[in-house]
């Protein structure tokens, strides 16, 4: 060991790379008195070929300020407050509108009870501030410009009281009930009551909406309930069979069932009031199904459309087609007696009376409509 000979790590042992004998040119470079290399020095100007672009001369005026340090490069420093508010004062304006102030104040109380839980809920679920807020702020665009709604008879409807609408269903997703609530709601100031199917009430997400906009479970108990208390109530005899009907045999009413609304009606002495919807037929047209699929999924029906599922989620989007709601004259029941409503054959009469009614009123709309989709 200690006759070995010691090699500097890198230098390989060859002579002038730091073997010993001579420092190498790295470490000459560091040597006092040395001066490091310079890179070659270009030609003076006066030496330069002239540039025949002429060259003019501007004044930069010279700003005395102070360096910028670390510490003062905060985001928010050198933008005054004033333009803070004008920023918000302007984005609350794009926002809410003119009347911005007020609205955001609404806005901020609404989040306030919110939390709080300073709103009321009645018995069925309902939430009429959610229900006026946000279903019929979100459905009435739909109304007024997808579907461009034309009302008729809506005088039929009493702006007090009970009363029972009683209507046709169609259009595979069950749109019409939503369009019928908002269009109500709109002319008369009145919440729409809709009695919906076992399945609603089965969803988890769907159920708990359905409530909050008011609707209820489609049974006597409720409805009589509801129209004894002075509500407007809307039923959908059809059921499933009305929406799932397919294209081939649009506007030709299903059967309405046992008459259970009618003797809801009688039993409470309100008036029924037949409502004919034409346009949802032809937003989802219905040309096929997968009924196996539907079994194992535990719902009625697996619609096929013109574009669904051929386009995915873009075939969910519902036509444009033109709608035409017209409210029939009030069918009274106040003059039946007491014992009317557990008579079959006289709740059949009228049952079959407001389906013909709508049937009839069907026919004469589309011989009325020019278009599909005017």
């Amino acid at each position: 060991m200690g006759d070995a000979e010691i090699i500097p790590i890198g230098t390989r042992g060859r002579p002038g790379r730091g073997t010993g004998k001579q420092p190498s040119s790295a470490a000459r470079s560091l040597a006092p008195g040395r001066r490091p290399p310079t890179r070659p020095v270009p030609r003076k100007a006066a030496e330069r070929e002239p540039d025949p672009t002429p060259v003019i001369e501007t004044e930069v005026p010279v700003i005395d300020r102070p360096p910028a340090l670390t510490r003062d490069r905060a985001p928010l420093t050198g933008i005054p407050t004033g333009e803070w508010l004008g920023a918000f004062q302007f984005a609350a304006k794009e926002l809410f509108g003119e009347q911005w102030e007020p609205q955001l104040a609404h806005f901020l109380a609404f989040l306030r009870r919110r939390v709080t839980g300073d709103y009321v809920v009645d018995e069925y679920g309902f939430d009429q501030e959610i229900a006026q807020r946000f279903f019929m702020t979100a459905l009435r665009p739909i109304a007024d410009k997808w579907f461009r709604i034309e009302v008729r008879g809506i005088e039929n409807i009493p702006l007090d009281g009970g009363a029972l609408v009683v209507s046709n269903h169609s259009g595979t997703v069950p749109l019409d009930g939503l369009m019928t609530s908002v269009t109500i709601n709109d002319h008369t100031g009145r919440n729409l009551r809709p009695l919906g199917a076992d399945l609603v009430f089965r969803m988890p997400f769907v159920s708990s909406l359905a409530r909050k906009g008011g609707a209820t479970l489609a049974c006597n108990e409720d409805a009589e309930r509801m129209l004894s208390g002075g509500e407007l109530v809307g039923v959908w005899p059809e059921g499933f069979k009305g929406i799932g009907k397919p294209y081939s045999e649009r506007y030709k009413l299903q059967r309405f069932g046992r008459g259970g609304f009618v003797s809801a009606a009688m039993r409470t002495g309100v008036p029924i009031i037949p409502l004919a919807v034409v346009g949802a037929e032809e937003i989802y047209p219905l040309v096929g199904n997968i009924p196996s699929l539907a079994r194992l999924l535990g719902v009625p029906y697996i619609p096929i459309t013109p574009l669904f599922p051929l386009l995915g989620p873009l075939g969910l989007v519902p036509l444009p087609s033109k709608w035409l709601l017209e409210f029939g004259e009030p069918i009274r029941t106040d003059e039946y007696d007491a014992g009317s409503a557990d008579d079959p054959m006289l709740v059949f009469n009228v049952t079959d009376q407001v389906r013909e009614t709508i049937q009839q009123t069907l026919y004469t709309l589309l011989m009325q409509r020019k278009s599909v989709f005017r």
